[in-house]
Formats: C-alpha cells, sequence, structure tokens
C-alpha cells in the first residue's frame, strides 16, 4: 500500500473552545502518539492573514499526518475520539488527502514523505514549506516576511494559503493551494519578490533546518469558510 498524507485545518469560535484548542497544543500529543499506522504527524498553529506572521490566529489550527496507507487515514478520520473531539468544538474541519509528487530537505533531522507511485489524477497542486530559523536570523527573516507575501495577495492561481508552525517565529510552514502547476510556476519564477526571498535565503542563510515539498490533493472532505475549497476532489 502506498503511504498518503493528509492536512486538516480546525476552525474554532469563542473563547472556551479557543482555550480549548490552545490547550490541545500539548494535550494532544498523548493520543496522537498513539494513533495506528500514522508514522509521523505535526500539530500546528497559525498566524494571521496569510503566509508568515508573528501575530496567532487562535481560531485556526492544523493537524499535518502521515499514513502508511488510505485504509488506516480513513479509520482514524471515522473512529477516532480525538477528531470526534475536534470537530465538535471546531465550527469547521477541512481534511486535504494528497499524494507527495517530490520533497526536498529534512524536518527534525529526516525525510518523512515518500513519493507517490500513482499517476497523478488533479491538476490542483498543494506546497508545503518549512524551517527553523536561526536565533541570530530571526530580526532580518521577519524584518522581510511582509514584502515577500505581496504576490499572494489577490493572486488568480492561489486557491489557499495559511502560514502555521510549530513554535512561534522560529519553526514556521505555510501551506499553498494552486489551481495547477502553471499557476505555482508563474509565482515562482515570474514574482520580484519570490525570487528576492530565494537570494535572501540562500545569501544570508537564514534557516537551521528546511524542507520543500509538493502534493498532489485527490481527496477534499468538509468545509471552510462555508464551502469545500476543492469541490471536485470529493
Amino acid at each position: 500500500m502506498s503511504q498518503i498524507t493528509s492536512i486538516t485545518f480546525f476552525k474554532f469560535k469563542g473563547f472556551t473552545n479557543k482555550f480549548w484548542a490552545l490547550s490541545m497544543m500539548q494535550l494532544a500529543h498523548q493520543h496522537l502518539l498513539k494513533v495506528d499506522g500514522q508514522p509521523f504527524y505535526k500539530l500546528m498553529g497559525s498566524g494571521r492573514g496569510i503566509g508568515f506572521n508573528a501575530l496567532p490566529d487562535l481560531s485556526t489550527f492544523v493537524l499535518l499526518q502521515v499514513w502508511e496507507d488510505e485504509t488506516k487515514a480513513d479509520r482514524y478520520f471515522h473512529a477516532a475520539d480525538i477528531h470526534k473531539n475536534y470537530k465538535n468544538r471546531g465550527t469547521e474541519v477541512w481534511t486535504v488527502y494528497l499524494r507527495n509528487i517530490s520533497v526536498q530537505g529534512q524536518w527534525d533531522g529526516a525525510n518523512p514523505f515518500e513519493k507517490s507511485i500513482h499517476p497523478k489524477a488533479s491538476e490542483n497542486m498543494l506546497v508545503l514549506t518549512r524551517a527553523t530559523i536561526k536565533w541570530n536570523k530571526l530580526i532580518s527573516f521577519w524584518r522581510y516576511v511582509p514584502k515577500s507575501h505581496q504576490p499572494l495577495l489577490h493572486n488568480e492561481g492561489l486557491i489557499y494559503t495559511k502560514g502555521v508552525g510549530e513554535i512561534p517565529l522560529i519553526q514556521m510552514a505555510t501551506i499553498s493551494i494552486w489551481k495547477n502547476a502553471a499557476a505555482l510556476k508563474r509565482f515562482a519564477y515570474e514574482s520580484a519578490e519570490h525570487k528576492e526571498a530565494i537570494n535572501k535565503t540562500r545569501s544570508l542563510n537564514w534557516y537551521k533546518e528546511e524542507l520543500f515539498a509538493r502534493f498532489e490533493p485527490y481527496r477534499s472532505m468538509g468545509t471552510w469558510q462555508g464551502v469545500n475549497p476543492l469541490p471536485t476532489l470529493n
């Protein structure tokens, strides 16, 4: 059976539910560590707006999970008590099933993603960028962040993006979903701000560890902002 990855977005409203979700950043691990068929996972908070943001968005939390196969993932989403608790507390839950296309770099010293052997069935593409920022580079990195986000604003090829992280300010990631590879390529190679960010990453040596991965979304369950953002993948 082929490895897959899932990313689940949770939306919470009200102080009590937001506080519960924040507390689960610590308490949920006792449950998630025991999930069958899940060799790797990351529970992450998010920043306000799009891309990296130092200000937290306490309404949105994200769970990335790597599965030995799709059957194990289905079993978790249909029966796991921890997932039911998140759904009961949340106002919206959106899960995307993914097959890995390519990956470069490491996460916690290893690469958790195996390249899929399945033929690509969707034009959509999800990109995950993740980095641990060096302590002595935090100021220069965060000074440039607002400028680097400009090409994402009103980008017609972008379906959704969110900045997430394990540790505020230091361990950051972005999740972006694109209509197709051509839209992603235009952003990567025609955006002056993005090209400058890549050059600064190399010249200023911002990161202690980094990872860049591309995935094919092939299944989308739930809603976000009232709709399924990938309705053709139901």
